[in-house]
């Protein structure tokens, strides 16, 4: 199959890519280098918010709420055209502990409703909880049940007659004269005229070799999966950096670690002792429950604190989606939509220069 296009990276921002770029008249060919979804977009808690608003700029709450606007019909249209139910639900989020407050009040000032909660009223909501109130509940929080999501995107992209390969490494981009012309595998060049590199944190090995290189690098994140009867929580639960996210099944995910380790997917005793308790501290029974699953995953983090979502500045047609850190899945859908936008020349649906090419050093 000859290609318009070559979306390197088969995690959630690589699936949408290629998906909407389908979806524009492209024929896309999508290269994964293991399996598609099998990183830190299978190992992340799905939960489609920001969890630290106090730190998330205006730019990029702009991209977050046109995603968030957007998953609950994505999450039906995907049903009804694959038969996976990805598991949307808009479970809330309740604050707890020390500094909920602050956080609270950091959620109100991003247009978000908030509600006060009194112990009491703590109590009726979630009675597994053993922290007292006052609590804050953000209602419109969702959450997705990220690898459903994935597959039923893996039988999208079928259907929309995405080509798509796995273990298939990519070794090099190729380009000439400020122009990309495709890449190289292992004993294979592969022509293109436009090239998107959504590769996590491995995107940095075909991106250093150009000028203006981006700084993205690994993030460990470890988390824990408990099995628990359904309806032990209902709300996605945060206390302070740890957080809870029941499922609709009764399956618990308790997550997260932030480890600068490199790109070391090992799993810790440290981790999991911390996170046992930390969980059992919230909800008791699960102090009594014994861990079903311990796993990691690798987040790409950037050197701007913002995600890569341009077109390079020297070499055209390459184009680079990554480096979105802890919100990589709430922010997939409208990250490959912006960078759709740029490619196919229609108007963005947010400002795109926060989410520019690092700019050239001045000497």
């Amino acid at each position: 199959m000859q290609s318009d296009c070559i979306v390197v990276g088969g995690g959630l921002i690589g699936l949408f890519c290629a998906r909407e770029l389908a979806r524009g008249g492209l024929r896309v060919l999508l290269l994964e280098r293991g399996l598609l979804g099998r990183e830190a977009s299978w190992a992340g808690a799905g939960v489609l918010a920001a969890l630290e608003p106090r730190t998330t700029p205006p730019a990029l709450q702009a991209l977050l709420r046109y995603s968030q606007e957007r998953y609950a019909d994505l999450a039906r249209d995907l049903q009804a055209e694959t038969g996976i139910d990805p598991e949307w639900t808009r479970s809330g989020l309740l604050l707890v502990g020390p500094d909920a407050e602050a956080r609270a009040t950091a959620w109100t000032t991003t247009g978000t409703e908030v509600e006060a909660l009194d112990a009491e009223c703590l109590a009726g909501l979630e009675p597994a909880l053993s922290i007292p109130g006052p609590a804050w509940r953000v209602p419109a929080v969702a959450q997705i049940r990220n690898p459903r999501l994935l597959r039923a995107l893996r039988g999208a992209l079928a259907a929309a007659r995405v080509a798509v390969r796995e273990h298939c490494d990519v070794r090099a981009l190729r380009h000439t004269k400020g122009r990309i012309l495709g890449v190289e595998t292992v004993g294979e060049r592969i022509d293109a005229r436009t090239v998107v590199i959504a590769a996590g944190p491995w995107s940095l090995s075909l991106l250093d070799g150009l000028p203006h290189p981006p700084v993205i690098f690994p993030v460990r994140g470890q988390m824990l999966l408990y099995r628990t009867p359904p309806g032990t929580l209902r709300h996605i639960v945060q206390h302070g950096e740890v957080y809870l996210v029941p499922r609709r099944d009764g399956t618990m995910l308790v997550g997260s670690t932030v480890e600068h380790v490199g790109f070391d997917k090992t799993v810790t005793g440290e981790a999991r002792a911390a996170l046992h308790a930390a969980a059992g501290a919230l909800v008791p029974a699960l102090a009594r429950q014994p861990i079903a699953e311990q796993w990691a995953g690798l987040r790409p983090g950037s050197g701007t604190g913002m995600p890569l979502i341009a077109g390079h500045p020297e070499v055209r047609g390459l184009y680079a989606n990554t480096g979105h850190f802890r919100n990589g899945v709430v922010l997939a859908p409208g990250s490959a939509r912006l960078l759709c936008d740029l490619i196919l020349g229609r108007a963005p649906i947010v400002a795109p220069e926060p989410f520019a090419w690092p700019a050239p050093q001045s000497l």
